[in-house]
Formats: C-alpha cells, structure tokens, sequence
C-alpha cells in the first residue's frame, strides 16, 4: 500500500458511522478527487463547477444506477485536506455505500487509512499537530467540558500559547549562533538579560500547561471512585441513589455484592466512573467473597477518589488501616442518618481518614447532592473555566516535561556563564520539545501511531 507522504494518490472512506440510518457521507480526497467522481455523475459536468457547491443526480456505474446522491464540491485548498474533497451524501444503506466505494475504487481511488483525511489536512499546512490531535477528541468527546477543552485546541487555543514564545526563542537562537560565527571577536549580539526574561516566561507557560493537565485528565478521560465500606454499609444504596435508578442489587444479607459493579455519572460535565465493591471485613472462609474483598482494595488502590461509606449505626469500628496511605483522596462519608437520632451524631464521627464527612442517607437520597458537590470539588478544584488552556493529551504534557527540563538548563547555564556553543545547545533541545508538540519537529512513524488512532473516514 501507498505511504501516505505519497500526494499523487486519491482516497476514499466512510465519514460516517457504520450502520443502517437516514443518510451516509462518503468521503473523496486527492488531486484527482474530482475528476474520479465525475466519471460515476452523468447528471452534471462537476469539473466545470465552482467550489463549496451542491450538486444532485444519480450517481451510476457503467449502466447501473448506484443511488440518487448529493455532492458536495471543496476544491484546494480550501477544503479540509488541503486537496481537492468530494463529499458525497447517499442513502444510509450499508449495500448502497459500499457499491458506491468499490466503483470509486476501481475509478481509481484507494480506501483511506485511519486518521489520513486530517494528516493530510496536517500536512498540507490546514491544521498544526495539536490542532489536529484535537479532531479526535471532539469525535470522543461524550460531555460538554470535554468538548469545549478539544474545541478550544482546535481553534488554536494550545498552540498559540507556544507560538510566539517559540518565535521568540528562535530569535535569540539565531543571535547566539551569529555570536558563534565571530567568537574571535568576543562580542555579544543576544541582550542576556532579555534572555533571561524571556526564558523565564517560557518557564511560567510551561508550568502552567503542566499543571493543567491533572485537570485536562478529568476533563477527557473522566475519574475513578471506588465505593469501599463494611458489609450492609450501604454502597449498593448509595451507587442506587447517586446514578437515581435501581442498578446495584441491595438487600440486608451481608456480603450480597461479590464482584464489583461499575456505571458511569455526570456531573456537571465530568464523567465519574463509580465502581461498587464488595463488602471488606474480616476473612469469613469464603472464597468467592475473599476474592471479592481483595479486588475491592485494588479498586481503591487505583481509584482517583474512594468514597470510604461508614454506617453510622454500627458502634464497631472497622479495621482502616490500609486505607490511611489514600486519605488525600478519600471522602469519609456516613450513612444511615436517617437511622440515627439527632443527639448521637457525634458518637458515629469517628472516621479519621480524612477530616471532610458527608451525612448522608443514601436510602431516603438525603445528602447526595452534597456528596455529589464533593466529588466534582475533589476531582476539579473549582469551576472549569473554559477559557483556559487544559493540556489533555498525555504525549503533550511529555514533551511539556522535557521542555522544562531543557529550560532549566538553559537558566543553569546562564547562571554559570557557560560558553555560547553550549547555551545554543540547550536552547536547540528546548525548540525541538516545543516543535514537538505543535508537528514543526517530527518522523513519519510518529505521524503514523497518532493518526492510526482516528476513525477510517476523519
């Protein structure tokens, strides 16, 4: 099969999903896009139209008539790719797309891989990388704080911040290098004190787009919080009253969850991943309930937030102990108040794992927004504000890491006073980080993994 560096080839792919529905959308990219789609629309000379136009007739193979289609025109380069694009919206029969792209193909069009409609769009200068790494997390996007994050990045939010300090630091670069040239003349073209200045200033944005990212993380990927208690705490009530519908089987038998159950609930935008374990107490003899406690406590060891429910009815305190190395992530919260008179309050409060206790009662929904208010609060911090940066990609914020590191040998360095040829050096490393991240700086086969994770038709 063709590399996808090779532009003379045309491709074509489903831009919409698999499946029966009203329409389906078959994409055409190439140089030669146009002209290939002609050869299957008698009902009108596509070549002589202008571009971003409408055309509809019937779209034929030969004397077979493959469907009644609109299609649309996007001649380069302003289309998505960059190239000439060919859009065509057919009936949603998966028989009637398919014959539509096998006569595209033998008119000489190539299925397209994953993710190369927006490489070429990448590579035909239309988007930067980060820009396009953000196409794929609009398709993914399933909540509106998601979604806003990847819209930003699309518009450029990400990159613009690198932009002009990246110019910046190219310009001192080259007066470093020209220093180089006359090194016998022992003088100074770079002012190293507006280096410095600037410098720091690269520093400030960097640390910021790092520290953006555990929040970029919620924002994409959204949190785990595992539900740990004794045995009729009331964690299968609670899981039933925070996703408000009967998913979790509650009975007053203990030890009535074996396994985990887990389900998905938003709030406020953040996808929480509420994972419902079994019961942990002291071994009983069985086995399927020892496994269950066991993978309970894995839960809670790889969970971002563990709700740690109490039955504030039981006067036995249960053995906490593994649970104190997670206190920074654990909500104490306790439950059955509606069991519990109000002048023996206090006598339940003696969770010490985490000075934060919700009152809840999960049985009567007494609480539970509270309990939600926490959760969004632990797991964000504040309000997510929109306007601001988030660095949700995990190869972003890698490369934001060696950046730092690069910038922090560069102040070393200045502070030293060490020769010009080896500040240029560490500023090379910095612009090849900061390249990184934006596409200025990179391989094919780097291009290849990130855009192998696209849908065919994007």
């Amino acid at each position: 099969m063709a590399k996808l560096f090779d532009w003379t080839d045309t491709i074509v792919a489903l831009a919409t999903p698999q499946g029966i529905g009203a329409i389906g959308v078959i994409r055409v990219s190439g140089e030669k896009a146009i002209i290939i789609v002609d050869t299957l629309f008698p009902s009108k000379n596509l070549l002589e139209q202008p571009s971003h136009t409408l055309h509809v007739g019937i779209l034929k193979k030969g004397n077979e008539i493959l469907d009644e289609v609109v299609i649309g025109l996007f001649k380069a380069p302003t289309s998505y790719t960059g190239e000439n694009v060919v859009e065509i919206s057919c009936h949603g029969s998966a028989f009637i797309q398919e014959k539509i792209i096998e006569a595209l193909i033998e008119a000489g069009c190539r299925t397209a891989k994953a993710g190369e409609f927006t490489q070429r769009a990448f590579l035909h200068g239309k988007l930067d990388l980060t820009q396009a790494e953000a196409v794929a997390d609009v398709i993914a996007s399933n909540t509106k704080a998601g979604r806003n994050a990847a819209l930003k990045n699309i518009r450029g939010g990400f990159s613009k911040e690198l932009s002009v300090l990246r110019e910046e630091l190219i310009k001192f670069s080259a007066l470093i290098e020209l220093e180089l040239d006359f090194s016998q003349e022992d003088v100074e073209f770079a002012d190293r004190t507006q280096f410095i200045q600037l410098i720091n200033q690269i520093q400030q944005t960097t640390l910021k787009l790092l520290h953006s990212f555990k929040l970029g993380n919620v924002v994409k990927n959204g949190v785990q919080v595992a539900i740990i208690g004794k045995p009729n705490a009331g964690k299968s009530t609670l899981l039933n009253a925070l996703l408000n519908e009967d998913r979790a089987i509650v009975s007053e038998i203990a030890g009535t969850t074996r396994d985990t159950i887990e389900e998905v609930l938003n709030i406020d935008g953040i996808l929480f991943r509420l994972i419902d374990t079994a019961g942990i107490r002291k071994s009983k003899g069985d086995k399927i309930e020892d496994i269950g406690i066991e993978r309970s406590k894995l839960n809670a060891e790889r969970a971002d937030i563990i709700i740690h429910l109490h039955d504030i009815t039981d006067d036995i305190q249960e053995d906490i102990d593994w649970l104190k190395p997670f206190a920074s992530k654990t909500i104490a919260v306790c439950n059955k108040m509606d069991e519990w008179h109000e002048q023996n309050w206090q006598k339940g409060l003696s969770v010490e794992i985490n000075t934060c206790n919700i009152h809840i009662s999960a049985k009567q929904h007494e609480g539970i927004d509270d309990l939600k208010n926490e959760l969004f609060t632990k797991a964000v911090g504040g309000e997510i504000n929109t306007e601001d940066t988030l660095v949700t990609n995990t190869r972003h914020f890698e490369a934001l890491q060696k950046l730092e590191q690069s910038l922090q040998d560069i102040q070393n360095g200045l502070h030293e006073n060490i020769p010009s040829d080896l500040v240029a050096l560490d500023i090379r490393q910095a612009l090849h980080y900061l390249g990184e991240i934006t596409g200025e700086v990179t391989t094919e086969d780097q291009l290849d993994f990130i855009f192998s994770k696209f849908c065919i038709g994007k």
